[in-house]
């Protein structure tokens, strides 16, 4: 089982690993640096945990003794990349299609009715932006 726990602060992170970890959670993900009272907390509560994850941004201050460590006991810590803001709504297949269609030279007009797309949208894809 994996488990997502953001929070604004230690304080409320720690609150969060009490009330959130299990004995059956395999992997988890903190948004804030994985101090050790933060990992101990971890370990803790989710004594089967094999991997734990942060912001790559922060992965770079985690104590190497604490890697280390956590490696000789079988856990692995990660950096992990969060996408962000909204997901897309037409992935690489799509934006293929079109260019598909409009090497048979269709115009975008047309595209956009064949493949249910709006024509602003579709402008804006061929553009690039």
């Amino acid at each position: 089982m994996r488990v997502e726990i953001k929070a604004r602060n230690n304080e409320e992170l720690l609150r969060k690993i009490d009330e959130m970890l299990n004995e059956n959670v395999k992997e988890v993900y903190v948004n804030l640096r994985p101090t050790k009272e933060i990992l101990v907390r971890i370990l803790e509560n989710a004594p089967n945990v094999k991997v734990i994850g942060c912001p790559p941004s922060l992965y770079p201050k985690v104590s190497k003794r604490v890697i280390k460590a956590l490696r000789q006991m079988g856990i692995d810590i990660v950096p992990v990349k969060k996408s962000r803001g909204r997901p897309r709504k037409y992935d690489k297949s799509v934006l293929l299609q079109i260019q598909e269609l409009m090497k048979k030279g269709k115009t975008p007009k047309e595209i956009s009715r064949e493949l249910g797309i709006p024509l602003r949208t579709l402008y804006y894809m061929i553009n690039g932006k």
